[in-house]
């Protein structure tokens, strides 16, 4: 089964049991890390997701991800937060933050640069726009970009 179809296969599974707990599937991703697989459902919620969160996924999903068995090979399953500078991916990720301090790394550089931190302020279309800090904007599209992540993170929070 080709990685993509396993994620959309986990991700059938494990949303009903997501969605039970208060929870919303963030991200899922499938990869090798030297001999090793590893799944990883990235979740979150409202006010943030705890570590109890993301032991009642773990305890709520192991054994329905057994018995479906859509992961031929051994892997290691972590769930966890996406984190305070979280990647947005899905067009729903784009619209909910419309707004918030966004970093954009480009595949290819703009005028010499690759990175970018504004404000994000429009996603139409699989495009993004964002205010820079001199108030230019500047429109990417999804494919042209690396990344794009919160910029929501400041040391005073945890002072």
């Amino acid at each position: 089964m080709a990685k993509q179809n396993t994620v959309q296969r986990v991700e059938e599974i494990v949303t009903p049991f997501a969605e039970e707990l208060g929870l919303e599937i963030w991200d899922i991703t499938f990869k090798k890390e030297g001999s090793d697989w590893y799944l990883r459902i990235f979740i979150d919620k409202d006010g943030g997701v705890g570590i109890d969160d993301c032991v009642d996924l773990t305890h709520a999903v192991s054994k329905p991800l057994d018995e479906a068995d859509p992961i031929s090979q051994n892997y290691m399953l972590e769930i966890s937060s996406p984190g305070v500078e979280r990647e947005l991916k899905r067009d729903e990720h784009f619209k909910k933050y419309i707004g918030s301090p966004v970093m954009v790394r480009t595949i290819r550089p703009v005028d010499g640069v690759r990175d970018f931190n504004g404000t994000l302020v429009a996603y139409e279309n699989k495009a993004l726009t964002i205010e820079l800090q001199d108030g230019n904007s500047l429109t990417f599209e999804k494919k042209e970009t690396n990344f794009v992540k919160l910029d929501d993170f400041d040391i005073n929070d945890f002072v």
